[in-house]
């Protein structure tokens, strides 16, 4: 079996993986901010992190997956800067930050349950995990890492002589192109310079008392207290989008190493954005879906136009999670079309012949697809091994890996068509005419019939008996 390799963006290599630990893989991801509903596009980093998680006991690792969940709303930018996303999203929807965020908690996993995303082994909230932060910038404070302007505790970045190495930052020149901005703490020393703990905010809902006064935590403090908690001080993988990189990221692995004077995280693995395509939601051109411009679509709004979450999921596939990937109707229509024949492969393959491979072209498409899979998880070529392939038994073995459903569906799709007194007239009636197109090999008519079917929230697929439908999943 070939080992894995992944890219890791500390040292812009390609690295075959190695844990600390040979019995356990600890993984760190950061997770949602719980002040609305999680977008398709932040959905696609879960997807990839979900497929690490599954790659990861595919090569036979146990693995500790942690995932935080940020109720203590961070502001508007990386930087803290602005307005509370949280206390903004409160006030409009006339809760209480606490009521908000349990309420956007559970649609979150809601939204990962419809898209086969295994949950996480420990999902810590930040509001649980306050002590964890004080004692964590106490540290630092004891290090002399800290100083104190009238917002609150701020991390000295000058202190840290590898400061920004994840993403290549050079601060001379962040201090030569800084600008004023009515939103930044003038006292600050360094505009790379971050806040650990807020002490100036008393309209603020969500506070704590501390050593430096009633505040509350910045949002970098969070991810490594929570992290570091349930991990240790070195976790194997940490996890997350490219946006996290030259901020976020970069400040959790000055506090944690500043800290503890270990290596924060061995490997850090981030997927690309999810765009939208010119049209597709805004009328605008192709951008990065996002909540800030209103340019976002829910898993919901997926299920209310008639296609199945998987369908998306088959869809994140297709792309390297290094890549980016442009959402459209086309495109989401393709991957349903194309999933719905991986569901059918059980009915077409049913006979003697089964999938007609030999023991030899068995074994050596599995190791095309493993190979590609342990490749820093190159879904798009283990894929197109699978449809080389054609073969259900093939894809049944790594649905372990890509979620699909594979099993169930085609259970579905293989049962009897004739059992169809739950459905509806108008649905057995175009079950009819399609049976009929196919068998005058009228295949113009018979995609037209299956459009009109899946229109109306069905799932369909052929066995030897004719059309068998279902109703989608929700």
């Amino acid at each position: 079996m070939s080992p894995l390799v992944l890219f890791n963006t500390l040292s812009r290599s390609k690295e075959e993986f190695v844990p600390s630990d040979p019995s356990l893989v600890r993984m760190y991801c950061c997770g949602p901010t719980v002040y609305n509903y999680a977008h398709i596009g932040n959905l696609r980093t879960y997807i990839f992190e979900d497929l690490l998680h599954r790659i990861l006991l595919l090569n036979g690792y146990t693995v500790k997956h942690v995932m935080n969940i940020t109720d203590v709303g961070h502001m508007t930018s990386d930087s803290d800067a602005g307005d509370d996303k949280m206390q903004i999203a409160a006030a409009r929807e006339k809760k209480s930050p606490w009521e908000l965020a349990r309420f956007y908690e559970d649609a979150f996993f809601h939204d990962c349950a419809r898209l086969n995303i295994i949950r996480p082994d420990v999902a810590p909230r930040a509001t649980e995990h306050v002590e964890q932060m004080i004692k964590l910038i106490q540290q630092l404070e004891a290090k002399g890492y800290t100083y104190e302007t009238p917002e609150g505790i701020y991390f000295d970045t000058a202190k840290n002589d590898d400061y920004g190495k994840l993403a290549g930052l050079n601060l001379a020149g962040q201090r030569e192109g800084a600008r004023e901005d009515v939103n930044v703490d003038t006292n600050k020393r360094h505009p790379a310079d971050f806040i650990l703990w807020f002490t100036n905010k008393p309209t603020h809902i969500m506070k704590w008392e501390s050593p430096w006064g009633t505040g509350y935590p910045g949002w970098h403090i969070e991810c490594s207290a929570m992290s570091m908690e349930y991990l240790g001080e070195t976790l194997d993988i940490h996890c997350g989008g490219i946006d996290h990189i030259p901020v976020h990221n970069t400040n959790e692995i000055a506090q944690s190493e500043c800290a503890t004077g270990h290596v924060f995280a061995r490997y850090w693995v981030h997927g690309a954005f999810l765009n939208v395509a010119s049209g597709a939601v805004t009328g605008r051109t192709a951008e990065k879906m996002s909540k800030s411009d209103d340019n976002f679509l829910k898993v919901q709004k997926l299920v209310d136009d008639g296609y199945d979450p998987l369908a998306y999921r088959y869809m994140c596939l297709m792309a390297h999670y290094r890549s980016e990937l442009t959402y459209s109707d086309e495109a989401l229509k393709a991957a349903t079309t194309a999933l719905s024949k991986v569901w059918e492969l059980k009915a077409r393959q049913s006979g003697a012949q089964g999938d007609g491979l030999t023991d030899a072209e068995y074994a050596e498409a599995r190791t095309q697809v493993i190979a590609a899979l342990n490749d820093d998880l190159n879904l798009p070529r283990a894929v197109a091994a699978l449809q080389g392939a054609k073969s259900y038994r093939l894809w049944l073995e790594f649905d372990s890996v890509l979620g699909l459903d594979i099993e169930k569906r085609s259970r579905e799709a293989t049962s009897e068509p004739g059992d169809s007194s739950d459905l509806p007239t108008e649905i057995t009636a175009l079950m009819a005419e399609r049976d009929a197109a196919r068998k005058a090999k009228n295949w113009a008519a018979s995609d037209a019939l299956r459009t009109q079917i899946e229109e109306q929230g069905y799932t369909v697929g052929d066995s030897p008996a004719g059309t068998v439908v279902q109703k989608k999943l929700l």
